[in-house]
Protein backbone atom coordinates (compact mmCIF):
# COMPACT_ATOMS: atom_id res chain seq x y z
CA UNK A 1 0.00 0.00 0.00
CA UNK A 2 1.36 3.54 -1.23
CA UNK A 3 0.59 6.39 1.12
CA UNK A 4 1.18 10.05 0.70
CA UNK A 5 -0.11 13.11 2.35
CA UNK A 6 -0.90 16.61 1.07
CA UNK A 7 -2.37 19.86 2.36
CA UNK A 8 -6.22 19.66 1.81
CA UNK A 9 -7.76 21.70 -1.21
CA UNK A 10 -10.62 24.19 -1.12
CA UNK A 11 -12.98 21.03 -2.91
CA UNK A 12 -11.74 18.49 -0.15
CA UNK A 13 -14.81 19.41 2.13
CA UNK A 14 -16.77 15.88 1.10
CA UNK A 15 -14.05 14.10 1.87
CA UNK A 16 -12.90 15.34 4.88
CA UNK A 17 -16.51 15.12 6.22
CA UNK A 18 -16.17 11.73 5.20
CA UNK A 19 -13.62 10.64 6.95
CA UNK A 20 -14.70 12.73 10.30
CA UNK A 21 -17.98 11.39 10.25
CA UNK A 22 -17.18 7.73 9.64
CA UNK A 23 -13.92 7.83 12.57
CA UNK A 24 -15.94 9.79 14.66
CA UNK A 25 -19.53 7.33 14.39
CA UNK A 26 -16.95 4.18 15.40
CA UNK A 27 -15.67 5.86 18.13
CA UNK A 28 -17.42 8.52 19.62
CA UNK A 29 -20.92 7.75 18.60
CA UNK A 30 -21.49 5.21 21.61
CA UNK A 31 -21.02 7.77 24.03
CA UNK A 32 -23.93 9.69 22.99
CA UNK A 33 -27.62 8.74 23.01
CA UNK A 34 -29.00 7.44 19.26
CA UNK A 35 -30.78 10.76 17.82
CA UNK A 36 -27.96 12.81 19.28
CA UNK A 37 -25.33 10.80 17.46
CA UNK A 38 -26.76 10.55 14.38
CA UNK A 39 -27.39 14.65 14.42
CA UNK A 40 -23.48 14.89 15.35
CA UNK A 41 -22.37 12.19 12.31
CA UNK A 42 -24.76 14.58 9.80
CA UNK A 43 -22.94 17.46 10.88
CA UNK A 44 -19.59 16.29 10.53
CA UNK A 45 -20.27 15.11 6.92
CA UNK A 46 -20.95 19.19 6.29
CA UNK A 47 -18.86 21.19 8.14
CA UNK A 48 -15.54 20.98 6.39
CA UNK A 49 -16.53 23.07 3.60
CA UNK A 50 -16.72 26.04 5.59
CA UNK A 51 -13.48 24.70 7.79
CA UNK A 52 -11.39 24.84 4.62
CA UNK A 53 -12.31 28.39 3.71
CA UNK A 54 -11.78 29.51 7.09
CA UNK A 55 -8.07 29.49 6.40
CA UNK A 56 -7.33 30.12 10.40
CA UNK A 57 -5.55 26.19 10.79
CA UNK A 58 -3.62 23.69 8.29
CA UNK A 59 -5.50 20.65 7.00
CA UNK A 60 -3.41 17.35 5.90
CA UNK A 61 -4.62 14.64 4.06
CA UNK A 62 -3.19 11.36 3.99
CA UNK A 63 -4.45 8.93 0.84
CA UNK A 64 -4.01 5.16 1.03
CA UNK A 65 -3.26 3.57 -2.77
CA UNK A 66 -4.78 7.52 -3.94
CA UNK A 67 -7.98 6.59 -1.75
CA UNK A 68 -8.24 9.55 1.10
CA UNK A 69 -8.58 8.37 4.42
CA UNK A 70 -7.27 9.89 7.02
CA UNK A 71 -6.97 13.56 8.40
CA UNK A 72 -5.17 15.93 10.85
CA UNK A 73 -5.66 20.12 11.80
CA UNK A 74 -3.46 22.01 13.45
CA UNK A 75 -2.62 25.59 14.08
CA UNK A 76 -0.96 27.70 16.82
CA UNK A 77 -2.16 26.79 20.27
CA UNK A 78 -4.97 29.40 21.24
CA UNK A 79 -3.95 28.16 25.46
CA UNK A 80 -0.47 27.25 25.04
CA UNK A 81 1.74 29.92 23.48
CA UNK A 82 5.08 28.77 21.58
CA UNK A 83 3.05 25.14 21.02
CA UNK A 84 1.10 23.87 18.29
CA UNK A 85 -2.35 22.25 18.64
CA UNK A 86 -3.46 19.50 16.59
CA UNK A 87 -6.91 20.11 16.68
CA UNK A 88 -8.05 16.84 14.72
CA UNK A 89 -6.53 13.84 13.99
CA UNK A 90 -9.00 11.15 12.10
CA UNK A 91 -8.85 7.92 10.23
CA UNK A 92 -11.66 6.36 8.19
CA UNK A 93 -11.69 2.63 9.69
CA UNK A 94 -11.18 1.26 6.49
CA UNK A 95 -7.60 3.07 7.40
CA UNK A 96 -6.90 1.61 11.01
CA UNK A 97 -4.32 -0.69 11.13
CA UNK A 98 -2.45 0.04 7.63
CA UNK A 99 -0.03 2.23 8.95
CA UNK A 100 -1.85 5.64 7.46
CA UNK A 101 -2.11 6.95 10.17
CA UNK A 102 1.09 6.68 11.68
CA UNK A 103 2.75 7.68 7.95
CA UNK A 104 0.18 11.49 8.81
CA UNK A 105 1.12 11.63 12.37
CA UNK A 106 5.30 11.70 10.81
CA UNK A 107 3.67 14.46 8.17
CA UNK A 108 2.33 16.55 10.10
CA UNK A 109 4.97 16.10 13.05
CA UNK A 110 7.27 17.48 9.72
CA UNK A 111 4.94 20.27 8.80
CA UNK A 112 5.13 21.66 12.75
CA UNK A 113 8.59 21.49 12.50
CA UNK A 114 9.00 23.49 9.59
CA UNK A 115 6.46 25.66 10.93
CA UNK A 116 9.03 26.46 13.84
CA UNK A 117 7.30 24.50 16.27
CA UNK A 118 9.06 22.83 18.95
CA UNK A 119 6.53 21.30 20.14
CA UNK A 120 2.91 20.38 20.21
CA UNK A 121 -0.29 19.19 22.04
CA UNK A 122 -3.88 17.63 21.51
CA UNK A 123 -6.66 16.68 23.54
CA UNK A 124 -8.35 12.87 23.03
CA UNK A 125 -11.47 11.52 25.42
CA UNK A 126 -10.10 9.78 28.08
CA UNK A 127 -12.39 6.74 27.26
CA UNK A 128 -11.01 6.11 23.48
CA UNK A 129 -7.74 3.55 24.62
CA UNK A 130 -7.35 3.06 20.79
CA UNK A 131 -6.67 7.05 20.13
CA UNK A 132 -4.32 6.59 23.41
CA UNK A 133 -2.21 4.39 22.71
CA UNK A 134 -1.74 5.91 19.07
CA UNK A 135 -0.55 9.04 20.53
CA UNK A 136 1.68 7.17 22.93
CA UNK A 137 2.96 5.41 20.29
CA UNK A 138 3.74 8.50 18.36
CA UNK A 139 6.21 10.20 21.12
CA UNK A 140 3.13 12.11 22.94
CA UNK A 141 2.66 11.90 26.62
CA UNK A 142 -0.06 12.80 29.11
CA UNK A 143 0.52 16.07 30.21
CA UNK A 144 -1.89 15.32 33.40
CA UNK A 145 -4.10 17.62 32.06
CA UNK A 146 -8.06 16.80 32.06
CA UNK A 147 -10.71 18.81 31.28
CA UNK A 148 -14.44 18.30 30.77
CA UNK A 149 -15.95 19.13 27.04
CA UNK A 150 -19.53 19.38 26.19
CA UNK A 151 -20.39 18.18 22.46
CA UNK A 152 -23.60 19.75 22.65
CA UNK A 153 -26.06 17.35 24.59
CA UNK A 154 -25.55 18.64 27.75
CA UNK A 155 -23.31 15.88 29.33
CA UNK A 156 -19.66 16.21 28.84
CA UNK A 157 -17.00 13.82 28.69
CA UNK A 158 -13.44 13.82 30.17
CA UNK A 159 -10.57 14.82 27.74
CA UNK A 160 -7.01 14.24 28.42
CA UNK A 161 -4.28 15.96 26.91
CA UNK A 162 -1.39 14.83 25.18
CA UNK A 163 1.50 16.40 24.55
CA UNK A 164 4.84 15.94 22.59
CA UNK A 165 8.02 17.42 24.20
CA UNK A 166 9.78 17.73 20.60
CA UNK A 167 8.36 17.88 17.45
CA UNK A 168 12.50 16.72 15.62
CA UNK A 169 12.49 13.20 14.55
Amino acid sequence: MTFTVRRAGPYDGDVLGAIHAAAWEAAYAPFFDPGFAADGIASRRTRWHARLAQQDSTILLAEADGRPVAMSVYRPSSTRPGLAEILSFYSHPEGWGTGVAAVLMTETLGHLRGAGFARAHLWTLRDTPQSRRFYTKAGFTESGAVRAHDFGDGRPLTQVEYERRSVGA
